[in-house]
């Protein structure tokens, strides 16, 4: 039965890098005070102009050299992003064109910080039903242009990057083939307002009122939000190991989502889970959105941190409230 795989991991970040002095001084925070509470040193933001579909056509592009692809191979793209370059066209048109790729469907989805793996789940079904055989998946967040540095809440956490993996077909019939063994996919929308940008939709549209209202900028009830995602993706994780009749020694590796050093401690913790198998890297990037999934498998792949075999557990949390976990043989 055919199967789908990853191949070819990329990323990409702005240039521009920001600290927690830069951060801190409008808040009324020390430095350390930041990486007390989230265990982010530094962040990337874009430069005025640099667009969501900016970055995702370069981390795009490093994933299909990493995959030994050209762009021309490739059958679809999906976007996640929750900050698109426009409310229409889709930023995967914009990428499609830019990587010049032949006229293939491209198309943006909206999961919050779990939409990384709600694309990944796409791909993978795609190709399993034989509609395509490649796909590109990124996740592409300028979160930066939505922050009000005087939101304790948000400003200190979230930074700008692009991850992306390209999905092949499989043909292999070995049980133990690397490949995507499983996405599952989660949402409850009780709690749509734990995390949202209130206006500029059908709901709420733009207007000098919203405006002067700071409800364009991105909002966010912390403590409900971290009690949630530690909950939520324990549970996950676990069904998802039953499931397979795995446990946690049998895991690799366990690559989250990049929300917050302590809601990653706690799910280590929950879990089980050795500090080695846990990977992170939201002390140099902070959290950005779905991007910081994909982010951190691409730096695990460069460091050489997988190995062929190796079981590895994806999850993540986000908006909506949604939230995903992924188990993957490498």
């Amino acid at each position: 039965m055919t199967r789908s795989r990853i191949v070819g991991t990329g990323s990409f970040v702005p240039s521009r890098v920001v600290d927690n002095e830069e951060v801190a001084a409008p808040l009324g925070l020390e430095p350390n005070q930041i990486v007390a509470l989230t265990g982010i040193r530094t962040r990337h933001w874009a430069e005025q102009g640099q667009a969501s579909s900016d970055l995702a056509v370069v981390a795009g592009q490093r994933a299909c050299e990493a995959a030994g692809l050209a762009p021309e191979s490739i059958e679809a793209i999906v976007v996640s992003t929750t900050s698109p370059d426009s409310a229409f066209p889709s930023t995967a048109c914009h990428v499609q064109r830019a990587l010049g790729t032949k006229p293939v469907m491209a198309f943006d989805l909206s999961a919050s910080c779990s939409g990384f793996l709600y694309g990944l789940s796409m791909a993978d079904v795609m190709i399993r039903s034989g509609q395509i055989r490649s796909c590109l998946v990124i996740a592409a967040e300028v979160k930066s242009c939505s922050l009000d540095p005087r939101d304790k809440e948000t400003a200190i956490l979230f930074g700008d990057g692009a991850g992306a993996v390209v999905v092949a077909s499989d043909d292999s019939t070995s049980p133990d083939a690397p490949g995507i063994l499983a996405v599952r996919l989660y949402a409850e929308g009780s709690g749509h307002g734990l995390i949202t940008i209130p206006a500029g939709g059908t709901r709420k549209p733009s207007s000098l009122e919203t405006i002067r209202a700071k409800e364009h900028m991105l909002r966010m009830r912390g403590s409900a939000v971290f009690r949630s995602a530690v909950r939520r993706l324990e549970q996950a994780v676990t069904e998802l190991l039953k499931e397979f009749g795995l446990t946690v020694g049998d895991v690799a590796h366990v690559i989250a989502h990049q929300a917050n050093a302590r809601i990653l401690e706690q799910l280590r913790r929950r879990l089980g889970l050795p500090h080695e198998v846990l990977y992170s890297v939201i002390e140099c990037y902070g959290n950005t959105s779905s991007a910081s999934l994909p982010i951190a498998l691409d730096h695990a792949v460069r460091a050489q941190r997988l190995a062929t075999g190796d079981l590895i557990v994806l999850g993540a949390f986000g908006g909506g409230l949604t939230w995903a976990t992924g188990l993957v043989r490498w």
